[in-house]
């Protein structure tokens, strides 16, 4: 696996303390060191666009990875586009337990935060 360096000019995406905790134990409990959570944006959802998380041991071409904690996050490049400037948090709330990206690129999100538009 190939880690892409992160400079000032790349967009990166921000792991908060909670999420990256939480990462860590999942990424701990599946015992490969090569799965990262994949994070991707696709067409649908009730806002327009949507997310989505997956355990992944694939790195392709335009993957750029980031990583807090032992917890290492994988965006694609098309999705980074969407994602750049945003934090993945954890939170636990009367909803549930959850990953919650605060993305500063959505102009509006549906009232349960998993679609946005742009």
């Amino acid at each position: 696996m190939t880690d892409i360096a992160v400079t000032s000019e790349t967009p990166s995406v921000a792991i908060s303390e909670n999420a990256a905790k939480r990462i860590a134990e999942l990424l701990a409990a599946e015992d490969n060191a090569a799965l990262g959570m994949r994070i991707a944006v696709s067409g649908g959802g009730c806002a327009g666009f949507q997310y989505a998380f997956s355990f992944d041991d694939a790195r392709n071409a335009d993957d750029r990875v980031f990583e807090r904690g032992g917890a290492r996050v994988v965006v694609d490049e098309v999705s980074l586009e969407f994602l750049k400037g945003s934090e993945v948090d954890f939170v636990e709330d009367l909803l549930g337990a959850y990953f919650k990206v605060h993305n500063p690129n959505a102009t509006s999100s549906c009232g349960c935060g998993s679609s946005f538009s742009v």
